[in-house]
């Protein structure tokens, strides 16, 4: 009550009389309250002094570090129709272990013995082509065989050619002895019918060197005809190398063209018998597709296909299988305002679902049933989810994670990052502010 006014109400009325007026004059709890309040504003002070470590929470579940070690989903390969179930849902399977077996549904695979027909035409080509290379290679010794005889009629010829010029130059020779034996007998004629005007000679010598200067005209005129016939044998030799070079020329030409005739047939018998090949190794690899497989160790979570008779196109999906060995990670998404604040290599707390915790984020060396991190990877572009995704490994420097966690199951993690006073975070929260930037020391010494 205000003391507004010089005149005192306890001078005119007792208010002792009240029991409310003596009830209050007597407590004492309002001293405890003030102490209470006096040591709470002083815990309060000293709570907002103490450090806080700012962290990125985030939510996410238990993956494998390693892709191969995920579950997988085996699809069949080729179209077909579901004969045999080898497996069932929750069995473990080794690597290789026939899971399902499909039969043939296309009409071009229809033949049981389509691998051993198409063998023998393999090799019926094969020994077409052994063949044309047998034929390849007599052709190209023929041609060999005419070359050498070109070669030895040519010089056959070039012999015959100077066997001409020596008869010709011979020829020549003998014309020129025929020639100074008529200018003799010409002269001796001469000389001997002088001699008779002269009376010196009787006319029978006369005759007689008429008689030889005539014989000595026959013999030039033989000659002659020698000669020419010894020039034309020499035109005769020298057209006979020409015959045989375009001769021969035509044989070798011919025997070129019949040995590259089978070449080729050689050439396209073997292209023939490489694509037998290849659909031997086809149809081959075709029949094992008939048997699905494990392509790992592990176990058969479920069976996407049942039935028996049930048709199947290629790619089908058939059956999931967990591999039984495996590293796990956790995989978990962080918004985009807090991705700069995240590095590879950072150190996480995490805490899985199912797993007793206490857990204080401000203080993660006071939590209880945490587990350490580190972050081995960073999706670079964002999610579907609109977060991006951080895949975190096991601290091999803390204590090591649960066996008992299974693919899939949920986890939050929360990263670490720097230590400051409480009533700064508070300050932070209350104004919408991020935590604070930082870079590790690991990024500064890998920038110097």
């Amino acid at each position: 009550m205000l003391n507004i006014t010089k005149n005192s109400l306890n001078d005119k009325i007792n208010l002792n009389r009240f029991k409310t007026v003596q009830f209050l004059h007597e407590r004492k709890y309002a001293k405890r309250f003030n102490q209470f309040l006096i040591g709470a504003s002083i815990f309060t002070l000293l709570f907002v002094l103490l450090p806080w470590t700012q962290n990125i929470r985030g939510n996410g579940f238990v993956t494998t570090i390693a892709p191969e070690h995920r579950p997988q989903t085996i699809h069949t390969a080729i179209a077909g129709r579901i004969e045999k179930w080898y497996v069932s849902e929750g069995q473990f399977v080794n690597k290789g272990d026939t899971i399902l077996f499909i039969s043939e549904i296309k009409e071009d695979y229809f033949d049981p013995n389509l691998v051993a027909n198409t063998e023998s035409q393999m090799k019926a080509k094969q020994l077409s082509e052994t063949s044309y290379e047998s034929k390849a290679k007599s052709l190209a010794t023929q041609i060999v065989a005419i070359e050498r005889e070109k070669t030895l009629k040519l010089e056959q010829a070039r012999n015959k050619i100077e066997q001409s010029l020596y008869k010709v130059k011979s020829d020549s020779m003998d014309l020129e002895a025929v020639k100074t034996q008529l200018k003799i007998a010409q002269t001796q004629f001469k000389r001997s019918q002088d001699l008779n005007k002269e009376g010196l000679k009787p006319m029978t010598d006369v005759e007689d060197k008429r008689l030889k200067l005539q014989d000595a005209e026959a013999k030039i005129i033989t000659q002659q005809n020698k000669l020419l016939s010894s020039k034309n044998d020499l035109i005769n030799a020298r057209v006979e190398i020409n015959r045989i070079t375009a001769e021969y020329a035509d044989k070798v030409s011919k025997a070129e063209s019949d040995r590259f005739t089978a070449l080729s047939s050689q050439f396209d018998t073997e292209a023939q018998v490489n694509k037998l090949q290849n659909q031997v190794t086809n149809y081959k690899m075709r029949n094992e597709l008939y048997y699905i497989k494990a392509p790992q160790s592990g176990f058969v979570n479920r069976a996407l296909q049942s039935g028996i008779g049930e048709t199947i196109k290629e790619g089908t999906p058939i059956v999931s299988i967990m591999p039984s060995k495996y590293a796990i990670a956790v995989e978990t998404f962080i918004e985009p305002i807090d991705m700069p604040l995240i590095h590879k290599g950072e150190k996480v707390r995490i805490w899985f679902d199912g797993w007793p915790t206490i857990v204080f984020s401000g203080w993660p060396n006071t939590s209880y049933g945490t587990f350490g991190g580190e972050i081995v990877a960073i999706e670079n572009f964002i999610s579907t989810n609109g977060k991006y995704r951080v895949l975190i490994a096991q601290d091999p420097k803390d204590k090591p994670w649960p066996k008992e966690l299974n693919i899939g199951s949920g986890a939050q993690t929360f990263a670490l990052l720097n230590n400051v006073p409480i009533w700064y975070e508070i300050w932070r929260n209350l104004n919408g502010f991020p935590p604070d930037f930082y870079t590790p020391k690991q990024s500064n010494e890998s920038k110097k």
